[in-house]
This record gives structure tokens, C-alpha cells and sequence, in this order.
């Protein structure tokens, strides 16, 4: 203990703005336990039938769950109850974004490269556990809402082929709608919180385990850390803690989400319409609504594309995410450990496959919302789906190319400077009646590595 306090107060940190997604993730679940430990106490995860009678008038005499009355009772009769119901959303959403923003960084900059591939699969599984538990907790309050996304749910599983029905059956407890909250509140308020806080825990000792990594910058190198003591970036820490718990707060108070006193209770022969999934589960959505119609018989089962494709997709989509570190490793057979993060530039395939991935996923997350943006832009559906269905086909590999190139542009705009220098836009005249641009020298320690195109161009002009 007392070796590994040494090392604390002779540790630095790097203290770019990038790094700081992480802690919000951090402190965006602290404040959902907080807030989810008072919903707990007037939460009553039961179906069993009641009439509405609290203060809300358009609901009075509507049956519904006892789940929902209770959340009604915590919107409208206990007081802060609301405030504290969009306090736990609105910080979900923020800690769903924040380690979606971390994964980012950590692919485009190569921080997943050796010693921290370990660190990339406790980052993605954040993330996937995560999303778990948002879609656990928004099944909670049986609403119209909820209850619309657990019949797509369930006819998802049921178009799965051999194991779909079992799955349902088990999922459900028998016949749709079932008791599916018997298995989602233990699994949002035990399980899976359980399983972050050792998904933070595991993040926070690989990250303590090696040299910090930093972006690459004057001073900084494989071996020489740029940065701040311990005992400041854990003041700073603190205060984004206060920072991050007072936006959240703030949203809460002035921006409603989740108002299912307008969705009303959850009914298994009717569809909420103009309420959309989530924005992190869209993609899902989206890759239902462009797959095509398709079916086959084989074993004298009928398989539908419209299911297998789509699941498929969006599964085969999160494991190449999941196993990229190991596939770029094996292709450019780089082991050596790296303490200095990329910039996207310098690897122009890696920050196109980025890219590109990234396409596919706002595709089909465009494509969730494609009856609405008919609808506000007066335009045919189908034709929208079809043009969203070439994109999704066309735009990955164009992304792919187009990045690249700017890539590439960039680079070699990083060697004309390194050799050249900087542009002023002085002209001057020169003795025999030529002009020429006056160029700033760049200072050896305010430049970062000269890429290869430099070295290249210092070759050629000795």
C-alpha cells in the first residue's frame, strides 16, 4: 500500500481534453447509482393490475401495472421525484455518449495498440454492458413506449431460427407480454451495475499498471511523460465530478425526457407511434427497417432475411470492433509497446477504416428515423429507405477512400511545412526581379515527429 501511494505522488498524468471522457463516464454512473438508489425505495417492480387514481387527470380509471403507477406516483406525488427520474436518465445518455467518445479516441489515436489491448476490451465491454443495462431500465415502467420496443424484441426472437422461441419462452416467462420485469429489475439494479463497477475497477488498475499514454507533442516521448502531479489532476478530477453532476442536473431540470404519463400504459394489441428507440440502440432499429423482405425454406423451417440479416450484421459489426486490435496487429505485425498515441493522420488506413465504420453505423442509425424525416420533409418512405439501403452499401468503402486521401493530403502538408516552414504571406521581391513567399522556420521543439514525407523531401533536396 505504501509503494503504491509512492508511486501516486510521482506519478504524472497527461492533461489533453481527450482524456477526460473516461472520468465522465465515471462520474456519469455515480450519479445514476445515486439517483437509481432513491428510485429503488418507491418503485414497485410488479405487473399485477390496478386503476389509476393519483393526481394526473387524464389517466384516472386507465388499468395499468402497479410499475407504472409507481412511476407515475414518483413523477407527480413525490417530491423531487421527477427531477430525480430525469436526473437518472439524462446521465445515462451521458455516460452511453462518453464511453462511445472514449472507444473513439482510443481507436483513432491507436491507444489499444500493446501494453493496453486489455484496456480496449474493458472499454468496449463498458460500453456493451451498458447498453444492457439502458435497455433493462427503460423496460421498467411498462409504459406504451417500452411495451412497443419489447414486441419488437420478441418477434426478433421469435424470426430466430431453433433457439428464437425458446429464448422468447425463457425471456418472457411463456406467451408474450409475460412478466419480463421478473428478469429486468435484478438484472438493471444488481447485476449489471455489479458488473460495471468491475469493468471500472479493471479500467482503473490497467491504467495504473503502465506508463500513462499521451499524445504526442514537445517533450514527450516513448519514455518521457508531459503532464501534471497526481495530487493536481486529482483536484482537477474532482472538480469535473461537480461539473459533470451540475449539467446533468441542469438538463434534468429544464428539459423533460421520458414523459410516459403520455404514452400511457403498455398494451400488447397496440403500437406507440412518433417514439423512436434510444439513440444508442437506433442502429438496431435502422438495420430492421433496410434489410429486405426476403425468406427461404430449408429443414422445412422458414428463414427470413428481414431477422437474420440484420442481426447478423449489427453481431458480425460489434465483434470486428471488438477484435480490431488483434486483426491490425496480425496484418502490420507491429508487438512493440507504444506510450505516444497517433494522430488520425498518421495512419491514414486505420483512421479510414474509422471512418467507414463509422458510416455504416450512422446509416442505419439515420435509418431508424426515416418515417419521421419523411414525414417533416414531405417525402416517400420507401424511396427514403431504398436511398438509405445504397448508402449503406456504398458509403463505407467511399468514406474509406475519401479519408485516406485527406489523410494523405495532410501528411504531405506536414512535410512541405517541415521543410519549408511556416507561410506568412509575405511576398518579397528578389534581386533578379522574382518573388518568393517568406516561410517561418518551425522550431525543432514545437514539432511534432516529422512524418515520413519530410524525411523523404529532406533526402531529395540534399
Amino acid at each position: 500500500m505504501h509503494r503504491l501511494r509512492s508511486n501516486l505522488r510521482a506519478r504524472v498524468f497527461p492533461d489533453h481534453w481527450s482524456l477526460l471522457f473516461g472520468q465522465i463516464a465515471f462520474y456519469s454512473f455515480v450519479v445514476i447509482v445515486l439517483s437509481g438508489v432513491v428510485l429503488t425505495v418507491y418503485y414497485e417492480p410488479s405487473l399485477d393490475h390496478v386503476v389509476y387514481d393519483g393526481p394526473y387527470a387524464p389517466l384516472r380509471g386507465v388499468p395499468m401495472s402497479r410499475a407504472l403507477e409507481s412511476i407515475l406516483k414518483i413523477s407527480f406525488e413525490v417530491r423531487g421525484g421527477l427531477l430525480i427520474r430525469q436526473v437518472h436518465h439524462w446521465a445515462t445518455l451521458v455516460m452511453v455518449a462518453a464511453i462511445t467518445l472514449h472507444l473513439l479516441r482510443l481507436f483513432f489515436t491507436g491507444g489499444f495498440r500493446r501494453p493496453r489491448r486489455a484496456g480496449w476490451f474493458v472499454v468496449f465491454g463498458l460500453l456493451v454492458v451498458t447498453l444492457g443495462a439502458s435497455l433493462t431500465g427503460t423496460s421498467l415502467p411498462d409504459d406504451m413506449a417500452s411495451g412497443t420496443s419489447l414486441a419488437v424484441l420478441d418477434g426478433v426472437l421469435k424470426a430466430t431460427p431453433f433457439v428464437g422461441t425458446a429464448l422468447s419462452e425463457l425471456l418472457f416467462g411463456g406467451q408474450f407480454p409475460g412478466n419480463v420485469i421478473a428478469w429486468f429489475y435484478p438484472l438493471h439494479v444488481i447485476v449489471l451495475p455489479a458488473v460495471l463497477v468491475l469493468l471500472f475497477v479493471a479500467a482503473a488498475v490497467l491504467a495504473l499498471r503502465h506508463r500513462p499514454a499521451q499524445c504526442a507533442g514537445p517533450g514527450r516521448t516513448e519514455d518521457k511523460v508531459e503532464g501534471q502531479p497526481a495530487i493536481v489532476a486529482a483536484v482537477k478530477s474532482a472538480g469535473l465530478f461537480c461539473f459533470v453532476a451540475g449539467i446533468t442536473l441542469l438538463m434534468a431540470a429544464t428539459a423533460t425526457i421520458n414523459p410516459v404519463w403520455l404514452y400511457g400504459p403498455a398494451d400488447a394489441a397496440n403500437a406507440s407511434a412518433g417514439v423512436g428507440p434510444a439513440w444508442y440502440l437506433a442502429f438496431l432499429d435502422g438495420s430492421l427497417r433496410l434489410a429486405p423482405g426476403w425468406e427461404f425454406v430449408l429443414w422445412d423451417r422458414t428463414f427470413s432475411l428481414a431477422i437474420l440479416l440484420p442481426v447478423g450484421l449489427c453481431t458480425l459489426f460489434l465483434v470486428l470492433v471488438a477484435v480490431y486490435p488483434f486483426i491490425e496487429e496480425r496484418l502490420t505485425g507491429d508487438r512493440r509497446h507504444h506510450h505516444v498515441l497517433e494522430r488520425p493522420r498518421d495512419n491514414p488506413i486505420r483512421t479510414g477504416i474509422g471512418v467507414a465504420g463509422f458510416t455504416f453505423y450512422g446509416v442505419l442509425w439515420a435509418a431508424a428515423a426515416a418515417d419521421t424525416m419523411a414525414l417533416q420533409f414531405h417525402l416517400s418512405v420507401n424511396a427514403l429507405l431504398h436511398a438509405f439501403q445504397v448508402l449503406l452499401i456504398l458509403g463505407p468503402p467511399a468514406a474509406l477512400l475519401i479519408t485516406c486521401r485527406i489523410c494523405l493530403g495532410l501528411r504531405e502538408r506536414d512535410g512541405e511545412i517541415a521543410l519549408h516552414g511556416i507561410e506568412t504571406g509575405q511576398i518579397i521581391r528578389q534581386p533578379d526581379g522574382g518573388y518568393v513567399e517568406l516561410h517561418r522556420p518551425v522550431l525543432a521543439s514545437r514539432t511534432v515527429a516529422a512524418p515520413a514525407e519530410a524525411q523523404q523531401l529532406e533526402q531529395q533536396a540534399s
